[in-house]
């Protein structure tokens, strides 16, 4: 299985959404006790609203980014590979506070019912990307190259930026186990992101960077760097 990581990070990336879970409709009684699994599955097709971006852009690096948050759980999932390398989805983490303006953004364009994005003019193809509302059976979703729209063009950037987080993390994790020497580049780029405020929640990356700080098998100029910009994310938290 090829890495994504391993390659250049650009700030490309791409999408068109999943379709929606099926759900779960059965009323049977029963006196034995459910599994975990179908515990599990109950819940989810039972919880509040889900919102996933995708975005599919061919010869970018990544050419295929997927996300998934929902309304009322901090567990989330992402997805960001080349399209012929093996799909999987991966879970992290969104805060209360940041899911609560992205669905407030997706009730200012109606959960995109109804919703034509696309600014609808001759321009470089910048990738599909798919806005997909669903909640129960109900779902709605919108395709776009490029927007004009504030409220999707706010979202667009939330989302993008989470991806470019998990990006991120999935290179320094990926420097740490095999390219010690190379982890000052990997922190640099993060920096680089950080202070053109391009990730949505850097305090994600703090169990990382305390990591490298502390490990004397990386080098020095790695330690310090590491050690900076979490006391600097901490101090903007």
């Amino acid at each position: 299985m090829k890495n994504p990581v391993s390659k250049p990070i650009r700030r490309v990336c791409a999408l068109s959404v999943f379709s929606m879970l099926p759900l779960a409709a059965s009323a049977s009684f029963s006196t034995q006790p459910e599994s975990p699994a179908i515990s599990s599955e109950r819940s989810a097709a039972s919880s509040g609203a889900k919102l996933t971006f995708r975005r599919v852009f061919k010869s970018s690096t990544p050419e295929f980014i997927e996300l998934a948050v929902r309304e009322d759980s901090d567990d989330a999932s992402y997805e960001i590979r080349q399209l012929d390398d093996d799909p999987g989805k991966s879970p992290f983490q969104v805060s209360a506070q940041l899911r609560a303006k992205m669905f407030e953004l997706a009730g200012q364009l109606n959960h995109f019912q109804g919703q034509d994005l696309d600014v609808h003019r001759k321009i470089a193809n910048l990738g599909e990307k798919t806005f997909r509302w669903e909640r129960g059976s109900e779902a709605h979703e919108a395709s776009f190259n490029y927007t004009l729209n504030s409220a999707a063009g706010q979202l667009l950037q939330i989302f993008e930026g989470l991806a470019r987080q998990q990006e991120l993390l999935m290179l320094l994790e990926r420097r740490m186990k095999y390219d010690r020497l190379g982890i000052n580049d990997a922190l640099l780029q993060f920096e680089s992101d950080l202070n053109r405020k391009l990730l949505p929640e850097p305090q994600r990356a703090l169990p990382t960077l305390d990591q490298i700080a502390s490990d004397s098998r990386f080098v020095e100029i790695g330690r310090q760097r590491a050690r900076a910009l979490a006391e600097r994310i901490r101090h903007q938290s």
